[in-house]
């Protein structure tokens, strides 16, 4: 998992979406989890208003229907959730949508940022960069 060791400790439920049942069986970090493509089929299977947060660890760049996808998520969060979006400056080129591929990192945070946008259900996103760095 991405997230910090003391996190079960925490947090309370922790349901992982993903395709990789292996990997997801394998998340200690996780109360439960669910197998799905989203790609297929952009619908989560959690009631309204069902978390605090939902995070989207490195793979928002593969998504190739991401405003239902964040429709979704503004649908099972909470009032006055966060949903918390990783990104990296690496991915699979093969499972990338191919605007990520012709742009840079600086133009994928506003590429992630029209998803807030224009999915509606969301407050202007704030985008942090916390990557290491280099002295």
């Amino acid at each position: 998992s991405h997230f910090p060791k003391d996190f079960t400790k925490t947090m309370g439920r922790r349901s992982g979406l993903g395709m990789n049942e292996f990997e997801l069986s394998k998340n200690e970090q996780l109360t439960d989890y669910v197998v799905a493509n989203l790609n297929k089929e952009p619908k989560f299977p959690y009631e309204d208003n069902s978390f605090d947060y939902v995070t989207c660890v490195v793979s928002v760049d593969y998504l190739n229907k991401p405003l239902e996808v964040f429709r979704e998520v503004s649908r099972v969060l909470r009032p006055g959730g966060k949903f918390i979006i990783s990104q990296s400056n690496r991915c699979f080129p093969t499972k990338a949508i191919q605007i990520w591929l012709q742009t840079n990192d600086l133009e994928h945070v506003f590429i992630i940022g029209s998803y807030f946008h224009y999915s509606g259900g969301f407050k202007p996103a704030e985008a942090i960069d916390i990557s290491p760095r280099v002295s």
